[in-house]
This record gives structure tokens, C-alpha cells and sequence, in this order.
């Protein structure tokens, strides 16, 4: 982004009292608009931009305006921002009709990130339901192998009485040793 200079920016801000709620922050040499917390617009080099989307971008390419492209040398990275024209910003009433709708879409971006992160973990339940329903399905198939024998018990007769009376013996030593 390149810089802008405080006039302009005061003068934007100024076509802009009518929206109400109003902040603006400067970003990588830029302005960044907000209403409401919602980033709805910015200022890049002197020019005003605002938030598009297929609700309000016919009124944009009607008059050809050139969508933001923070990188001209790659225009896959445009953004979905349009510049606004002179004669909208001229006009603070147009102007803030204009606002309004970028709210709008900024508010719709904004809504549809926050469904998207409370689908996100029934999304996930339902794919380790799937995957559970899955994982069944091949334990199913699996061939069934006969059960492993059971350990074999402790050895019992002479020599587990030995350990017995030899762990007895030690436990009584320790006892007459204490006293």
C-alpha cells in the first residue's frame, strides 16, 4: 500500500460522518475503514475502496472502476474491493449509500465466517461418526482369529512356598530389627 496523505483522509472521513460509528486505521502505509468494527472500505494512495460483492458490484463495473490489486504484478491477488468513483465520493449522501451496502457485505463475510466456524466441529463429529461407522465395518470383515491361550498361572508347590517363607522371613527380621 502506498501512503495517504491526512487531507485526503480527513476529507474522506468527513463524507463519511453520516455513517456513524466511523474509525479509520492506518495499515501497511494504507487506511483501513471501519464501521462498527466491520472493515469495510480502505484507502490506498489516495483512493478510496470499498468491499464488493455480487450484491453491489454492478454499480463498480458499470462505470469500469478497477478492482484494489495490492500486487499489480499479480492480478490473481486482487481483493474484493472497488474503487469508488470521484463524483460517488463527491457526493457524501451517494457516498454513504454507497458505505452502507460495503457494511453490508462486510457484515455477510463476517457472518458467514463465524457459521462457517460453528460448522466446523459438527462437521467434524459427523466425519468421526463416519469414520467410526467405517472402522466397524472393517472389524467386521476382518477373519476371525482364534482367541490367544490364557496366561499360565503361578507356579505353586515347593519352590512358591520357598519365596513365601523367604519374603516371611525377611518381613519378620526388619520388625525384631526396629524394636
Amino acid at each position: 500500500m502506498s501512503p495517504v496523505q491526512p487531507q485526503y483522509l480527513d476529507y474522506v472521513l468527513e463524507q463519511l460522518a453520516a455513517l456513524g460509528a466511523l474509525r479509520s486505521n492506518r495499515m501497511f502505509g494504507g487506511v483501513g475503514l471501519y464501521a462498527d468494527g466491520l472493515f469495510f472500505g480502505l484507502i490506498d494512495d489516495d483512493t478510496l475502496f470499498f468491499k464488493t460483492d455480487d450484491t453491489n458490484i454492478a454499480s463498480y463495473r458499470e462505470r469500469n472502476m478497477p478492482r484494489f490489486m495490492p500486487f499489480p504484478e499479480r492480478p490473481d491477488a486482487a481483493l474484493g474491493y472497488h474503487q469508488v468513483p470521484a463524483d460517488v465520493i463527491e457526493d457524501a449522501e451517494t457516498l454513504v449509500a454507497w458505505a452502507r451496502k460495503s457494511v453490508a457485505v462486510a457484515l455477510a463475510a463476517h457472518a458467514a465466517k463465524a457459521n462457517r466456524k460453528t460448522r466446523a466441529p459438527r462437521a467434524a463429529k459427523k466425519r468421526a461418526i463416519a469414520a467410526g461407522a467405517v472402522k466397524a465395518a472393517k472389524t467386521r470383515a476382518k477373519v476371525v482369529r482364534p482367541a490367544k491361550p490364557a496366561k499360565k498361572e503361578r507356579k505353586s508347590g515347593k519352590r512358591a512356598g520357598r519365596a513365601k517363607a523367604s519374603r516371611h522371613a525377611k518381613t519378620v527380621t526388619r520388625a525384631k530389627s526396629r524394636k
